[in-house]
């Protein structure tokens, strides 16, 4: 008799397809859930996406905080969280593209984190020192601190469709905006155009009140200046041309505490060092007089610290992570230099601690306008977070304008500000390399010595 071939159980066989099944269920390779497309989409919804595979490395509870935090900056920042398998290759430009915002785009790849963004929103040396600032992180300390330091010196605009403040609210969004445009005629439009006039109000007002120590400094610094000149209008050898100086100078000092005190944006401010320096080069030529010196010639103030006086030559001088320029210096600060020290730097408070002012926001650019004013401020700032910020086009809008052509070369802007539809019209450059290159690492964007690749 021919045998008959075994056959495998009924039992062995379900076992063997419920075993497939999890095996499928779970496996933590990309699938159509984790498409670029699809990441895409939900952040056009919200500006955070957390993969459903990397869920362990940020919770739903603080996704939505963060998303919360972007909403309410009005800031195009795009964070999303994947899981380490995920694949790199283009993943930028792929989600950029697929996106179509322009705007500044985060992502956590298991343990790993970069970066990429519009030039239009953030150069790319505050983008490679800002992702450099954050690594070796956790992913909820890593993500927060990225959100913090990126929203208080990128540019630009939150996109029209996230609507809402929660992550993921898609359904609720379309609802709410449905509901606006409804009754929009019943005074809608009106209430959102004054929600967000007060909420720029209150951001100008923050950004004054910090500028407000700062000048309150040099006023008071200016002062102590007429005092230890100790000039008196009838002393001996006082002549007419020394008296107009003094009267020049103690006008300065007047105005620009009044001015201070009338000022109710930062752009104001620019004002008011613009008459602190007037006042401080008539002490100069005042005290060039009584000592019989050759008048000084009419140069901008010392970079470091403007409460240094005017500057007596220019010097070269590098910032870490930054390309050499020519900066306007004072006699002390130039023997610094000189001789291999560093210059003392005018240092103001941040969220983070005492910082350089060139390092500290965009609230100082009406400051350092005033001293450096028309077009020698773009080549001093260059490379910085200041100026960095204020070559993007949002940044008139909030701090207003004349510091100088910050339009082309190194702080070309791009066609569109942070936050328009642009779809697939931006410079490739901006989001070229791999995964990793971004932040001052190895390959296309790279610079900066933060080491370490991935």
């Amino acid at each position: 008799m021919k045998a008959v071939p075994r056959t495998r159980s009924l039992p062995a066989l379900l076992l063997a397809a419920l075993a497939l099944a999890l095996t499928t269920l779970f496996a933590p390779a990309a699938s159509a859930d984790t498409s670029v497309s699809t990441i895409a989409q939900a952040l056009r919804k919200s500006p955070v996406y957390v993969d459903p595979a990397a869920r362990d490395q940020l919770s739903a509870a603080d996704a939505d905080t963060l998303a919360t935090r972007i909403k309410d900056a009005d800031k195009p920042l795009f964070i999303a969280v994947l899981p380490a398998g995920y694949p790199t290759g283009n993943l930028f430009a792929d989600l950029r593209s697929a996106t179509g915002v322009t705007g500044l785009y985060g992502i956590r790849l298991g343990d790993r984190f970069d970066a990429r963004a519009d030039s239009s929103v953030m150069s790319a040396t505050a983008r490679q020192n800002l992702v450099g600032s954050v690594q070796g992180e956790d992913a909820k300390a890593q993500l927060t601190d990225f959100t913090d330091r990126a929203l208080a010196n990128m540019g630009g605009h939150a996109p029209r469709s996230w609507g809402g403040s929660a992550a993921g609210g898609g359904s609720t969004t379309a609802l709410i905006t449905t509901a606006a445009v409804l009754v929009a005629a019943g005074g809608g439009a009106y209430a959102l155009v004054r929600r967000n006039r007060r909420r720029r109000e209150d951001e100008q007002r923050a950004a004054l009140d910090r500028l407000r120590v700062v000048v309150d400094e040099d006023i008071t610094a200016f002062g102590e200046e007429l005092d230890r000149l100790d000039f008196h209008p009838s002393e001996a050898g006082a002549d007419d041309t020394m008296r107009a100086d003094y009267e020049r100078a103690l006008d300065a000092y007047e105005t620009a505490k009044q001015r201070m005190a009338a000022a109710r944006r930062p752009e104001d401010v620019r004002s008011v060092t613009e008459a602190v320096e007037d006042g401080r080069f008539s002490l100069a030529q005042l005290a060039a007089r009584r000592e019989g010196r050759p008048l000084p010639e009419r140069r901008p103030p010392c970079f470091f610290d403007p409460r240094h006086g005017p500057s007596v030559t220019d010097a070269t001088w590098t910032p870490p992570g930054g390309a050499p320029r020519e900066v306007p210096v004072c006699a002390a600060d130039a023997t610094r230099l000189a001789d291999g020290r560093d210059p003392v730097i005018r240092e103001v408070d941040t969220d983070y601690g005492r910082r350089p002012y060139w390092d500290a926001g965009p609230a100082y650019g009406p400051w350092a306008g005033g001293y450096f004013g028309g077009g020698l401020l773009p080549g001093l700032l260059v490379g910085t977070l200041l100026g960095s910020v204020m070559a993007t086009p949002s940044y008139a809008a909030d701090y207003g304008t004349g510091y100088g052509d910050f339009g082309g070369g190194d702080f070309g802007a791009g066609g569109y500000e942070g936050g328009d539809v642009s779809g697939t019209d931006f410079d490739p450059g901006d989001f070229g390399g791999g995964f990793g290159d971004g932040g001052g690492f190895d390959g296309g964007g790279g610079g900066g010595d933060f080491g370490g690749d991935f």
